[in-house]
């Protein structure tokens, strides 16, 4: 099995012209337009190499509780304490699973996911302004109804304030947020939280935080609101 983790759909269809051996497995988990994810399915098959459409490689990396796949039950293999398949048709039948609703569901998921993280790193910078601790703050929310597992792992470098260890940088967020808001757009559907969250991104990009972890758009609203550490 190959877990890759590429930065545009140009690498995905450069690996995936690149790469040999017949009964190979590779998980692609970078979010990609589906359709580049589809044309790198189609040129693996041609070789006999099964492309898995997963979701972004930061969970599978600490084994977060949770993966997203999506492709033929036989080609399973758990990368995560917890696997779901976004694919898979009822026992019994015979159709392939529907490729492409892992990325589906990964991009479902960064809106309404991501918009809350975001909630709790206002909340963070406002308990700063209020003269609070910062690990103060940190335990407080964490061991709280509004606890996720992002804000457990992102929650430290708040603390710390550093975000040089990157799990995905401000500067590749950026191009997660593109292919989202195509998707979303694509679609029709509103995503109003998720387009004002963008300018947040934009301020980190301009302060010098493009290859620091997103956490980093705390250090944002901490400038915006003239918090010194």
């Amino acid at each position: 099995m190959l877990l890759t983790s590429l930065p545009s759909s140009d690498a995905l269809h450069a690996v995936a012209e690149e790469l040999h051996g017949k009964g190979r497995v590779v998980m692609e988990t970078t979010p990609l337009p589906i359709e580049d994810k589809e044309r790198a399915r189609d040129t693996l098959a041609k070789k006999g190499i099964v492309l898995l459409d997963c979701r972004s490689p930061a969970p599978a990396r600490r084994r977060a509780p949770k993966d997203w796949w999506s492709s033929r039950a036989a080609t399973r293999r758990d990368s995560a304490r917890r696997s779901r398949s976004c694919g898979l048709l009822a026992r019994g039948t015979t159709t392939s699973a529907k490729f492409g609703n892992g990325s589906k569901d990964e991009v479902r998921r960064q809106p309404a996911g991501g918009d809350p993280q975001r909630f709790r790193r206002r909340g963070f910078a406002l308990g700063l302004k209020a003269g609070l601790d910062p690990k103060t703050i940190y335990d407080v929310i964490a061991n709280s109804a509004g606890a996720s597992r992002m804000f457990q792992v992102r929650g430290p470098q708040m603390v710390a304030n550093d975000y040089d260890d990157a799990t995905i940088s401000v500067q590749l967020f950026q191009k997660d947020m593109r292919i989202i808001g195509d998707f979303a757009a694509r679609h029709g559907v509103a995503t109003p939280l998720f387009n004002t969250s963008a300018m947040i991104y934009n301020a980190a990009m301009a302060q010098g935080h493009a290859e620091e972890d997103t956490a980093a758009v705390c250090a944002v609203l901490e400038a915006l609101s003239g918090i010194k550490r």
